[in-house]
Formats: C-alpha cells, sequence, structure tokens
C-alpha cells in the first residue's frame, strides 16, 4: 500500500512578539493548509487583538487538539512575500542569535508591511455603478449640485478615474465622493501602480584600466561566479577596491542577476553611490534608517519586484529580497556598524551576508584596508580566500607616520607645537589639512574650578558633555538635554569647560589659522539637511583647506587635496578593558591615515600621544597594521580570545544594580553544567548605570561553536522565565565585538 504524506491541517505562525516558537492556527474558511506557503503575511487573533504574522509552514498535526485553535482571519498576499531563499536566511539568523523568528521577520521587512500593508503599491480608483448611471439618469442628484458633478465627470470614464486626477480637477472631492458611495452610486478599486524604476539616462562612465592585481582579482571573483567563495579584497586606501566592485558587479548584471553592495553609513557614501549609478548603468536604490518609512518601502518594493538591480544598504539591507541575487559585496567589512548593538537581534550584517552567500551558492566579497581579526584568522585557516592590491604606479607612496610625545612640546588648546608649524607648511603649499578627533560636542566635562563639582548625568554614569553653539549640556549615552550653566550649582563658582571635542578643536583652528576656510564633520554637523553632502563637496572642490571630524571621515571619502592627517586622543583606546579596544585604534588611525596622499603627493600623518613607547603604537609604526595584526593574533591565542574561542554575553539591566546582578546570579545558577562552556561572571557593566537602568553581564565561553550553541539552547527558556519573574530585561549577544 502506498504511504502518503499526511495532509497539512494547521498554519504555524510567526508573530512580532517574544514567543520562543511560532503559534498555530487553522487556515481560513475555504482554505486549505497545503495551499498557504511558508512567507505568506496572515492577519490572525492573539487575544483580545489582532496580529500580523508570517506563515513559517503548514502542518500536518497541532501540538494542542484542533478544537482549541482559532482560525486564520484573513490571507493578506496572493503570494508570498518571502521567498523560500530568504525565510531560510531568517530562520538561520533566528537559530544562531536564538531570537524569537517573528521578531526577526519583523526586523527585516518595512513598517508598513509589518502593519499589514499591501506588498505592491496600489493606485486609488473610482468608478460610477449602474444605480449610480440609474441616478443620473433620473435626475436624483437636483439639490446637490457638487455631487452631480462629481458623479457626471465620473460617468464620462468607463473605467474609472484616479484619486490623484479627481485631486486635481476637483477641490475637496472626498467629501461628495463619501455621500455617492454610501448611496452605492460609486465603488473605490485598486489597481497595480506600476514601480518600474526608470533607466539612467546619461552616458555610462567608462571604466578605469585595471592594474595587473585588479584584473586578477576580477578574473578571480568573477569565475566563482556559480559557487560559494568568501574573497578578502585587501589593499591600502586609493589601490583600487572600488573599481575591483564595480567590475564585479557589471559582470554579474551582465548574467541578469542583481548586486548587493553593504557600507557601513550610507549618508557618508554619496560617491559612492553615484559612481555606481554612472558606471553601473541600471536602476540603484539604497536602503538605510535614514529614509522615511515610505521611502523604505518603496526600496523594499523594487527589489522584490526585480526592478532594482543594485541595492546600496546599510547592515539591514543584508535581508533586502533581491534575487536572484548574484554577487553580494561588503565594503569595510571590520567596520563595528554592520553589528546591530541594541534593541531586538543583535545580528552581525557581515557575518550573515557570508551565510547568505553560502546558501544561494555565490560569491561574497569582503574588503577592507584593515581587516577584522575574524577575518585575518579566516583567510590563515583557509576558510577564505585573499586577494590583495599593492599600491598603484601611479599611487603615491604610503603616507610618513610619526609620532609627537605630548610630554615634551608646549600645548596651545590641545594641539603640539610641532603640529601646528606641520599644518602651517602644509597650508602654505596650498594643500589641505584634515584634523581628526573621535570626541563630537566641545568639551567633555564641564568643572568647577572651586569645588571640583563636574557635570553629571544624573541617568548614566556619565558625564554631560558641553556643546557650547547650542549653549546645552547633553548626555551621549541616554540623549538627556541640559542648559549649559555660567555658574556651579553647587557652590556658584565659575565653570570650565575641560577637555577637547570637535567643536573645541574647531575653534582653536579657526584662530590659529583664520585665513584658511574651515569645515567640520561630526554626527551633530551631519544631522542638518545635506549636511555631511555640503561638507563632503566643500573638502572636494578645495574651498575648504581644513577638515575637522570624528570617524565619519574615516568611512568611503576620497579627498584628493590632503596631505597632513592630524590624530588627536589616540591614548584613549591603549587602555581600555574591552579586549578589542586595540585593534579598533588601530584600525582607525590607518583608515583616517589613508586619507592622506591619496593622489601623487606623499602623505604624513602625525600622531600625538602621551604614550610614545606603547607596544601598539610601535608595531603600527614598525610593521603597519599586518605587523600590529600578526603580534596581537598571537596575544589572542594565548588568551583564548576570540577569534580563538567562541563568545556570547547575556546582558540585563533592571532598575536596581542588585536586581540586575541577582538575575544573572541565577541564570548561572540553572546553567547546564558542561566541560566544554565555562561561564565568567556575573559583572556590573563598564557603565553600570544608563538610562536610569542598571546594567551588568554573564559572558558564556566556549573553545568550540557546537557546546555553546547546545548549553544557550537548553538555557534560554529557563532564563526567560527568571526575567519575567523578576521583571529584568535581558539580552542575548552572540559574537559580540565589544565586552560593556
Amino acid at each position: 500500500m502506498e504511504n502518503r504524506e499526511p495532509v497539512p491541517r494547521v498554519l504555524r505562525v510567526a508573530i512580532h512578539a517574544r514567543l520562543c516558537s511560532p503559534l498555530e492556527y487553522l487556515p481560513p474558511e475555504g482554505v486549505s493548509a497545503d495551499s498557504v506557503l511558508p512567507g505568506t503575511r496572515v492577519r490572525v487573533p492573539v487575544g483580545r487583538r489582532e496580529a500580523i504574522g508570517v506563515v513559517i509552514e503548514p502542518a500536518a498535526e497541532a501540538t494542542v487538539a484542533i478544537s482549541a485553535l482559532r482560525a486564520v482571519r484573513e490571507l493578506l498576499d496572493p503570494q508570498p512575500l518571502l521567498d523560500p531563499a530568504l525565510m531560510r536566511l531568517l530562520e538561520w539568523a533566528a537559530g544562531y542569535y536564538h531570537h524569537p523568528l517573528g521578531e526577526v521577520i519583523a526586523a527585516a521587512l518595512p513598517p508598513a508591511l509589518r502593519q499589514g500593508g499591501p506588498a505592491q503599491a496600489l493606485i486609488e480608483r473610482w468608478r460610477v455603478t449602474g444605480d449610480g448611471r440609474a441616478a443620473l439618469a433620473a435626475a436624483a442628484l437636483a439639490r446637490a449640485p457638487r455631487q452631480r458633478s462629481l458623479l457626471l465627470m465620473m460617468s464620462g470614464a468607463a473605467e474609472g478615474i484616479d484619486a490623484e486626477d479627481l485631486g486635481r480637477q476637483v477641490a475637496g472631492w472626498r467629501e461628495a465622493a463619501r455621500a455617492l458611495r454610501a448611496r452605492g452610486w460609486i465603488e473605490r478599486l485598486e489597481r497595480p501602480a506600476d514601480e518600474s524604476l526608470p533607466q539612467p539616462v546619461t552616458a555610462p562612465a567608462p571604466a578605469l584600466p585595471l592594474s595587473e592585481a585588479q584584473q586578477q582579482a576580477v578574473t578571480r571573483i568573477d569565475g566563482s561566479a556559480h559557487e560559494f567563495a568568501a574573497w578578502v579584497l585587501r589593499g591600502a586606501t586609493g589601490s583600487g577596491k572600488t573599481e575591483v566592485y564595480l567590475q564585479c558587479a557589471l559582470r554579474t548584471l551582465a548574467r541578469a542577476r542583481s548586486v548587493l553592495l553593504l557600507v557601513p553609513e550610507i549618508g557618508l557614501t554619496p560617491q559612492l553611490v553615484q559612481r555606481c549609478r554612472e558606471r553601473l548603468q541600471v536602476p540603484v536604490v539604497v536602503l538605510h534608517s535614514g529614509l522615511s518609512d515610505a521611502e523604505r518601502l518603496c526600496a523594499w518594493r523594487a527589489c522584490r519586484q526585480g526592478s532594482a538591480r543594485v541595492l546600496l544598504g546599510t547592515r539591514s539591507a543584508v535581508f533586502a529580497p533581491l534575487s536572484p541575487l548574484g554577487l553580494i559585496v561588503v565594503d569595510e567589512e571590520h567596520d563595528g556598524s554592520y553589528k546591530q548593538y541594541d534593541g531586538g537581534c543583535r545580528y552581525s550584517a557581515r557575518d550573515l551576508a557570508l551565510v547568505r552567500a553560502r546558501q544561494l551558492s555565490i560569491p561574497v566579497l569582503l574588503g577592507s584596508a584593515t581587516p577584522s581579526f575574524e577575518t585575518l584568522h579566516n583567510l590563515q585557516a583557509g576558510r577564505y580566500q585573499g586577494l590583495v592590491l599593492p599600491r598603484r604606479d601611479d599611487q603615491a607612496p604610503a603616507p610618513r607616520l610619526a609620532l609627537v610625545d605630548l610630554r615634551s612640546h608646549v600645548l596651545h588648546q590641545g594641539l603640539a607645537t610641532p603640529v601646528i608649524e606641520t599644518m602651517r607648511a602644509h597650508l602654505a603649499a596650498n594643500r589641505q589639512v584634515l584634523v581628526f578627533i573621535n570626541r563630537r560636542g566641545y568639551a567633555p566635562t564641564l568643572l568647577c574650578t572651586a569645588c571640583g563639582w563636574i557635570a553629571p548625568c544624573p541617568a548614566c554614569d556619565a558625564r554631560l558633555t558641553v556643546h557650547r553653539a547650542e549653549a546645552q549640556l547633553r548626555c551621549h549615552h541616554c540623549g538627556r538635554l541640559e542648559p549649559l550653566p555660567a555658574r556651579c550649582r553647587r557652590c556658584g563658582h565659575e565653570v570650565k569647560p575641560v577637555g577637547q571635542g570637535t567643536e573645541r578643536v574647531e575653534e582653536t583652528v579657526r584662530e590659529l589659522f583664520a585665513e584658511h576656510a574651515l569645515v567640520r564633520l561630526d554626527r551633530d554637523s551631519a544631522a542638518r539637511a545635506g549636511g555631511s553632502e555640503a561638507i563632503v563637496a566643500s573638502v572636494l572642490s578645495g574651498a575648504a583647506r581644513i577638515l575637522v571630524g570624528t570617524q565619519m571621515i574615516t568611512k568611503g571619502h576620497h579627498f584628493p587635496g590632503v596631505s597632513l592627517v592630524v590624530v588627536l586622543n589616540a591614548d584613549q583606546g591603549l587602555f581600555s578593558t574591552d579586549f578589542r579596544a586595540a585593534e579598533r585604534l588601530a584600525q582607525t588611525i590607518v583608515q583616517v591615515a589613508g586619507r592622506a596622499g591619496r593622489e601623487h603627493l606623499q602623505g604624513e600623518v602625525l600622531i600625538q600621544t602621551e604614550y610614545p613607547e606603547h607596544p601598539l603604537l610601535q608595531s603600527l609604526l614598525a610593521g603597519g597594521y599586518d605587523g600590529f595584526a600578526a603580534a596581537a593574533l598571537a596575544e589572542r591565542a594565548a588568551a583564548q580570545w576570540p577569534p580563538f574561542a567562541r563568545l556570547a554575553a547575556l546582558r540585563a539591566s533592571a532598575r536596581s544594580a542588585d536586581a540586575a546582578l541577582k538575575f544573572l546570579a541565577a541564570a548561572r545558577q540553572c546553567a547546564p553544567v558542561t566541560g566544554d562552556v565555562r561561564l565568567l561572571g556575573p559583572v556590573a557593566a563598564a557603565m553600570a548605570k544608563r538610562a536610569d537602568r542598571y546594567h551588568a553581564q554573564l559572558l558564556i565561553e566556549s573553545a568550540e561553536r557546537a557546546p555553546l550553541h547546545r548549553l544557550l539552547d537548553q538555557w534560554l527558556p529557563q532564563v526567560d522565565t527568571l526575567a519575567r519573574a523578576g521583571r529584568v530585561r535581558y539580552a542575548l549577544d552572540v559574537d559580540p565585538i565589544d565586552i560593556q
């Protein structure tokens, strides 16, 4: 007798809620469960409310009695909104990061789709009904001239009139339309909108000639077009990584496949967006958190419908529904912006890009002048393949790096005398200067010169930062704002700002070099409409001779006129408790140094420090990033820290420090005992109080990935029960990139 698969009777549905497993529902009346495909959105009852969910799978058997199940209220999509490949990626992410699948799916969708909006843009249209035509013939609206006029207008169009056209022709038409619709004389229709993107009309920009190393990289990457391969493209800033991206993208597009290009911060890379549009000559869309909900929805729809051939986006774009996808590029793969830090699933977009490429059997290209230690370790282990771009023949030699010992020189508002003199020499030679300090605001501290009072944030274990231009004190951790006081709030004596931020450096440099135009690029200046684009344009045009900025200036910019880079306050990363701090500092120094000498002129980099003998700085000067990384990786291996071990962090916050620590202590007590996994802590976070909550963490460490995840699978349901009972918020961070 033939064995048959059981017929599906129920639907498993994931909703946007912190639930460990999908909910079960009966299909709508008259619909068989097996006809509802995974990835389809549904409207379902949850308690006394309704929710939008996504079907995970039809199932033959329910985990409870069928009589106890409720039915799906409405199917929202005639075809699945999420295709099988994207569902597979989302399910992998939920499993690996141990996060509810419904919340992972919700994070991958634009807000309008999470709320049940249409998957395709619709055009509102109005048409006269048969009863309406009869009413016109009977002159039934003699006493309602506006309604009669509207009905006459609609009757002249057999297929109806678009609402947009009605709005242009008749002011306030909707009130009359409501009355006519209530009588059944007109009806509202919807038709799909044409959302195809316009093709570029400009002539394509010519391709740049490739060096031998670039050509080899393009050939090897393109040779893996139909299989998974993880390529790491290394090269100094200006060595031509972007040209390799574009040439690989062109070849992918020629095979009728789409391209996903991930960047750390889309608002800082207008040059790359423009370059893609000019060179690739296909519709290019962008997707990032700075867009409005409507813009995000439009970009997402363009990807799903195939009209977008290239997507350029930040970390959330890794979930974009591009199909068929042929190439993924992760630019500046080392950048911490690819990690989701707060709220929801704490995923790494770089790592998910690798998983997505593996699932689709396509190549993924990781580019960086300063690869992360994880990437370097995978290269050494043979899991990734390396490509190196040496400095081009027409490119300036590597910039000269030099340390300026702050203990040996007079300072002028934080700038050492040799630095000022070198800046003067470069400006006199009609070159540009970049001053880097990774701290925004005017000063990090407001100090009373009499009693020693320091302006604190009452909600955080942090000092309020002085923003003199707005006459404000701000907390950069919780966002608190206070007016800038003229006197000490404790003793009434004078107060003064202590330390440096970008605003104060800007003020000092303006005083020293009043004859030269200066601009500042940090999160505050970039927040203004068109801020970052205008600032970058002024540097590129040469109108601005000096640029002061934070880490934002290290990402994706090409400043051909900059010949000198000055690094201020480099010491803040030398003595951190976070084991990754040295890696991040080295990457920042090398990246910002790459802004100097981008054309034919050798650049110069001056690093101010009070610790010129520090091993990190010395290894950078002696062996560059490669030499530093080799020594630092050896230290990591000896200490068994990532990438030579697997790490997860269980983080908790509560209204009291005691509650957070007690919760983590109880969680540790109920953890399964295993010799393969170590639990470290709990301890208070480096900043214990933040936004009126107290934070603590418990580290989970293992030499291998599998034992760590087995423990988490068994343990987290108990952790969740403890958190609910203790009213404690917690979050699991798998593969954390910082130890808070």
